[in-house]
């Protein structure tokens, strides 16, 4: 029932305002009292939120450290690029190296003789076969269906089995300089002796004014350029390969050849550890762990007031104590797994002050590096290693169903039953205007009659 008049005609009360705020203050208290609720909850689920997206970052730092690839880092230069570039993967072996090129790989190149008028010339029917050194070989059959220059480079192309050749077409000046021809250029898809090829034509029969097949075979190929194999010498051991890209002559290093070399002026080959992207990658873990380490304290801080302002949105939260001590025991204690004389982070240049700020001293871990790479390595992915430990407390901090997903589940169900309540009481405010907006009426309307009963009584007396 709504309201129709703010002010009673009878007792010129303001019936709207008056309904609204008896009804308000029986209700308001119970809104006031849910909305607290709500409002600590929400913060609640907020801080988990953030405690949540700190240990997320700081797992991300720490699995780079936990499965040994950041001390997989390597570098690698060539004297001179040139004629070698070099690159090395993360199985490289560190040393130096004296390569020599005695000679590029190089694909088979060659141009057919005859000279067609152009692309559309027709051939003799028959078959057309080609033939790889590696053993590879497939037939063209050559028919009404593709006896014209363009549609045999076409049936080349495109042929079942062809795994080695490409066939395509140049319009170029004729022997005589005096016209323009077509001719059929084959072209091998790979480098080196095994991918050089043959051909052999065969004609079916004769048909006047065609090309011949057997014009295309090898003998009537002119060879612009010869199938062979690179071949270098490393450290005077003589190495061939079909491909001027060679990664299985230094493991863990491709080796792309631009170039020969001159005769005994060798390019010299670097592979080493890459400390600068260690260093990056350590930075990274105590960078995270900082953001962290701030995280907690200003989700757990005390504000100082009586009325809780001020505090952190986890204060007294037992994960977050947990989650403090856990990351604080982890990274402080010895590491029992490793190899040598560093078994712990300040051994090798990682330390926390007093505020529980952690820092990275630079040189101290490169000193580290160069004594025991492996013992550093250790310290962090070795089965009791820093990363180690703490991924494996991350992850079931940070599981499904683990403890900041299960509280984060039961607030967000806490909070939809505040809602509800909350929803309810504001149908109780409804009702409780709409009964008290009958009961004014009534007044109102009961006064009016008194007043009309009142003035008529009045006017009856001064008429006597």
């Amino acid at each position: 029932m709504g309201i129709v008049s703010s002010t009673g005609l009878g007792s010129g009360i303001d019936i709207q305002g008056l309904v609204s705020q008896l009804a308000r203050a029986e209700t308001q208290p119970q809104l006031n009292a849910i909305q607290r609720q709500r409002d600590t909850a929400s913060a609640r689920l907020s801080g988990l939120g953030t405690l949540k997206s700190a240990l997320s970052d700081f797992q991300t730092a720490i699995n780079a450290l936990k499965d040994g690839s950041a001390f997989r880092a390597h570098t690698s230069s060539s004297s001179d690029e040139s004629k070698l570039k070099i690159t090395a993967d993360a199985f490289a072996a560190s040393g130096t190296y004296a390569l020599e090129i005695t000679q590029l790989a190089k694909a088979q190149k060659a141009v057919a003789n005859v000279e067609f008028a152009g692309v559309t010339s027709a051939l003799n029917s028959g078959t057309l076969s080609f033939s790889a050194t590696s053993g590879d070989s497939f037939n063209i059959t050559v028919d009404s269906s593709n006896n014209t220059l363009e549609k045999l480079r076409d049936a080349i192309n495109k042929a079942d089995g062809n795994t080695f050749v490409s066939a395509s077409i140049v319009n170029v000046d004729n022997a005589t300089h005096t016209g323009t021809v077509s001719k059929l250029v084959l072209t091998a898809k790979n480098t080196g002796t095994a991918s050089g090829f043959t051909v052999s034509g065969t004609d079916d029969g004769n048909i006047g004014g065609n090309v011949s097949l057997a014009q295309l075979s090898s003998a009537n190929l002119d060879i612009k350029t010869v199938a062979q194999d690179a071949v270098i010498s490393i450290d005077g051991q003589t190495a061939t390969r079909s491909s001027n890209s060679i990664t299985d002559v230094l493991p863990g290093v491709t080796l792309n050849l631009a170039a020969q070399t001159e005769a005994n002026k060798p390019v010299t080959i670097n592979v080493g550890v890459d400390n600068d992207a260690i260093a990056n990658s350590i930075n990274a873990f105590v960078t995270a762990y900082n953001k962290l380490n701030s995280t907690v304290k200003n989700l757990g801080k005390y504000g100082g007031s009586t009325d809780g302002s001020g505090n952190g949105a986890l204060i007294g939260d037992s994960t977050l104590r947990y989650v403090a001590t856990q990351i604080r025991q982890n990274t402080s204690g010895t590491v029992s797994s490793a190899s040598g004389d560093y078994n712990s982070l300040a051994m090798i240049g990682v330390s926390v002050n007093k505020d529980g700020v952690m820092s990275l001293d630079s040189s101290k871990l490169k000193t580290a590096l160069a004594a025991n790479f492996q013992s550093v390595s250790d310290v962090f992915s070795s089965t009791d290693g820093v990363a180690t430990r703490l991924a494996s407390k991350l992850s079931g901090l940070l599981q499904s169903g683990g403890s900041i997903d299960s509280q984060q589940t039961s607030l967000n169900k806490t909070i939809s039953k505040l809602d509800d309540r909350k929803d309810d009481v504001n149908v109780r405010f409804e009702r409780v205007q709409a009964a008290l907006q009958k009961q004014f009426i009534a007044m109102d309307s009961a006064v009016g009659q008194f007043k009309n009963t009142g003035s008529f009584l009045t006017n009856w007396i001064n008429s006597l």
